[in-house]
């Protein structure tokens, strides 16, 4: 996933205490000193990380008696080092992390509900959908609010201009995107000359097919009765069995994407060997930044299946449950956040705002660089249902992205991937539920 990039910053620094003991006690500041309150950053690109260090800096020279002190971390380990933290009572007052990681911190107590603390402007100005990525059951059987959802990840499509219109195929907008269908045949068309219609690069499989398998309202998991497990019926198998055509039935798929990662087909696309490249919005600043003088390309967006929804992961910003300084450090996150800042954020890290006045900023609607389909792209976010289920990343590395590696490289059947998916991650799901 992105937000996991192993081109994100080596290491984590050396976490600094930001709590003063923690637990509530009472805080070492006196009347006249300023407020504390360390700010543990995950930003890693360059345009992202002076977006990030130019918002605090504006905030401490307004508020003189709340200093915040940037803290860089890293995307790699900053689990394993908040898990050490959280346990040595020396963790962050406000910390970056992504929607995913929050559950399990929130059931064991170490992040704050800021479900009373939100202000009424940037709790309405973030849609439901998006809170929905960072409610959780707090341990207590009741849901709370564990952070702020500030940057998504959508699928759109990148595409080489020339092969597009050579081609004459409807060109598809935000309004009217292709249907499956129509992105096949598309695909297919634009197969001819050595050139093929698309590539999907499957090294890491699950996130993409798991959100766009929300296209036909896939969701891999069902709970009943208080039970989670694995469910690949007709609505997840579409999605699945439509790339599988297009490799080996259609042929319109290069095979030779198929064993790459996210970026990897970027030479080919350039050089023309294929078309249509679905990825992540994010891959449109490697795009900008390495294609070759005079090539033409456009962002459109993702196919639609019954609907056009997609799986979100948002980047969060929490609490520490330990802070000694709650309050001051929601004053902070929702300055962070505004919709000016939220909108220089994601253009620094090419990824989609939750916020909607950011969502309308001119730099995030531009027809430049694709921003305008992409922004649009956000309206199609929903939570992603597998993101709630205790055991996921277990699955998701030891049975799915094995067991679908292998059905794409044509080894196994759809009935033999279902059968894997179900039954071997059945028996990882029941661990997490004793």
């Amino acid at each position: 996933m992105r937000f996991k990039s192993a081109l994100a910053v080596a290491a984590v620094l050396t976490l600094t205490a930001a709590c003063g003991g923690g637990g509530g006690g009472e805080s070492s500041s006196s009347s006249n000193e300023p407020v504390k309150i360390n700010f543990l950053s995950l930003a890693w690109q360059k345009e992202s990380v002076a977006a990030n260090k130019q918002i605090v800096d504006e905030w401490n020279k307004a508020n003189p008696k709340i200093q915040v002190t940037y803290v860089q971390g890293s995307w790699d380990n900053v689990n394993d080092q908040l898990v050490t933290q959280f346990a040595g009572g020396t963790a962050p007052d406000v910390i970056h992390n992504d929607s995913p990681a929050l559950s399990g911190f929130a059931s064991d107590g170490y992040l704050l509900d800021l479900s009373d603390k939100l202000p009424a402007e940037l709790k309405s100005d973030i849609p439901q959908p998006a809170w929905d990525t960072v409610t959780f059951d707090g341990g207590k059987g009741e849901q709370g609010v564990y952070g702020v959802p500030f940057l998504q990840e959508s699928q759109v499509i990148i595409a080489n201009k020339k092969l597009l219109d050579e081609a004459k195929v409807r060109i598809p907008t935000n309004d009217d995107p292709w249907t499956w269908e129509e992105f096949s045949a598309a695909a297919k068309k634009m197969t001819k000359g050595g050139a093929y219609g698309v590539a999907w690069p499957m090294k890491s499989p699950v996130n993409k097919t798991l959100n766009l398998a929300l296209n036909f309202g896939g969701t891999f998991f069902q709970t009943a009765g208080g039970k989670t497990t694995v469910k690949v019926g007709p609505e997840e198998r579409e999605v699945l069995q439509r790339i599988h055509d297009q490799l080996y039935k259609d042929k319109s798929a290069d095979p030779a994407a198929l064993g790459q990662g996210t970026a990897d087909p970027l030479p080919a696309f350039y050089k023309g060997k294929f078309a249509l490249l679905p990825t992540g919005v994010y891959l449109r600043q490697q795009v900008v930044e390495q294609a070759p003088d005079g090539f033409e390309w456009v962002t459109l967006p993702a196919p639609k299946g019954t609907s056009a929804q997609q799986g979100a992961v948002s980047q969060t910003l929490s609490i520490a449950q330990e802070s000694e300084h709650p309050d001051e450090a929601m004053k902070f996150i929702s300055f962070f956040l505004n919709g000016a800042n939220q909108a220089k954020l994601a253009k620094g890290d090419w990824l989609l705002p939750t916020s909607q006045t950011a969502a309308a900023d001119p730099a995030m609607t531009t027809k430049d660089n694709g921003w305008d389909v992409a922004t649009a792209s956000g309206k199609n976010l929903v939570v992603a249902p597998f993101l709630k289920v205790n055991g996921f990343d277990e699955w998701k590395s030891k049975v799915a992205t094995p067991t679908l590696q292998e059905y794409f490289a044509n080894k196994i059947t759809i009935d033999q991937a279902a059968a894997k998916l179900v039954e071997d991650g059945n028996k990882v799901l029941e661990r997490y539920q004793r």
